[in-house]
């Protein structure tokens, strides 16, 4: 039986993994310049955890979950998304106690069973990062600008902010029944999910991809128009933000996002490259989830963003990074003596931090020359018994074609020139 990955995962190999590593490097770099601390959590969770905090009728929780049980009997979820498991952590282990602002950052796979296509697989990862303790709209502006950093670090030029306040509690609920009453009225035309989505979450409606949707809910009621007090002071600072910092931004009325526990700002990052699923980043404020799941009423801001999106906007932009991963010295021998001698030199150096590669194979001395060639080793280094005898050795400056006399005990210093 020949084995094959599942459908809607992907291997990444070498020659494409570099690329990852190049954007996991600036996550970090532009993570750790902002102050946000990395944080790992269980690639799988309670299953209550994420019903609870996502939304038992989101399309995540009903229709998307890799949920299973184990054998005590536990019903146990493959992580959909990175906030729920952040906020469980920050409970179970009273961060709050520790600092009265937590900001940590995540990167890692997620799991949903969605149909596969272009940058959005079974098994992808993300990275995200989250504030709690806070209700400063600095920090809704910092989730903005970390992700359109990291874009423009990686030399993603065309990323778009769409930017939407979702208001709370006290003003949300009066503005649901007003949009339910709209949308009844044209409730037979609607399509099957929307009109799923009328009685059970109808700010989703808005957001619907059908066209006919989007038609027929053209003149709907936003929830920008009926924000309290509170909610439109909050957007305004985290505006008047933006522009203090020079960030383009567009206010759209009908970003809601796709999880429940939103309130106030949300927004996306979106790339034209991309087509219909053009969103590269997403993310608002959610200031009831920890009392939510447990905790103590902690208000809290953070966003999340695919990977396998950015690596095709990455493609489309012809700005694709990968690392270099080229050794450093290939060391070519002759017999047996070279190649013993050649085993213990390579340790010393790699010990010293250099990339080295040797013949495992025992090639020719001309199919070492050729695979020092193809692995675009920086330098090469051609030892048999001569060499040995006198110490001396020729070493092949690969880019330039040069060759210099070094001391075989003292090539570190060769090298490091």
């Amino acid at each position: 039986m020949k084995f094959k990955s599942i459908k809607g995962t992907k291997d990444i190999l070498p020659g494409e993994v570099e690329a990852w590593q190049h954007i996991e490097a600036t996550v970090r770099r532009v993570m750790h310049s902002f102050n946000y601390r990395e944080i790992r959590t269980p690639v799988f969770e309670l299953t209550a955890l994420f019903a609870r905090s996502i939304g038992e009728l989101t399309d995540i929780v009903s229709k998307e979950m890799y949920t299973f049980r184990d054998r005590s009997d536990e019903s146990l979820t493959l992580k959909p998304e990175g906030t729920a498991s952040v906020l469980r952590a920050y409970i179970q282990h009273n961060l709050g106690e520790q600092a009265p602002l937590i900001k940590v950052y995540y990167i890692g796979p997620m799991f949903r069973q969605e149909r596969p296509q272009a940058g959005r697989l079974r098994q992808f990862h993300q990275f995200g990062a989250e504030a709690l303790g806070s209700q400063s709209a600095q920090l809704d502006a910092e989730m903005m600008l970390i992700p359109l950093d990291i874009y423009q670090a990686l030399g993603i030029a065309q990323s778009r902010l769409k930017i939407n306040s979702v208001g709370c509690e006290r003003c949300r609920p009066a503005y649901k029944e007003k949009l339910v009453r709209e949308l009844m009225m044209s409730y037979d035309n609607l399509s099957p999910e929307s009109r799923a989505r009328v009685k059970q979450n109808p700010l989703r409606v808005l957001d619907s991809k059908d066209e006919n949707d989007r038609q027929l809910t053209k003149h709907a009621p936003l929830m920008k128009d009926y924000l309290c007090q509170e909610c439109s002071d909050h957007f305004a600072a985290v505006l008047a933000l933006l522009d203090a910092t020079g960030t383009p931004y567009e206010i759209d009325g009908r970003l809601v996002r796709g999880l429940d526990y939103y309130t106030k700002t949300a927004y996306e990052i979106i790339s034209p490259a991309l087509g219909s699923q053009d969103a590269l980043a997403g993310g608002g404020r959610y200031d009831l989830l920890t009392q939510e799941l447990g905790g103590k009423p902690t208000p809290a801001v953070g966003f999340a963003a695919g990977m396998e999106r950015l690596i095709v906007a990455l493609e489309k932009a012809g700005t694709t990074a990968s690392g270099n991963q080229s050794p450093v010295l290939f060391i070519a021998t002759i017999e047996e003596p070279a190649r013993r001698w050649a085993f213990v030199k390579a340790h010393e150096l790699r010990s010293q931090g250099l990339s080295v590669e040797l013949d495992y194979l025992g090639r020719s001395l001309k199919s070492q020359m050729r695979e020092a060639n193809r692995q675009r080793s920086r330098y090469l280094l051609v030892v048999g018994e001569d060499e040995l005898k006198s110490g001396l050795a020729k070493l092949k400056d690969m880019e330039t074609g040069t060759e210099t006399s070094v001391t075989l005990s003292d090539i570190q210093r060769a090298l490091k020139r």
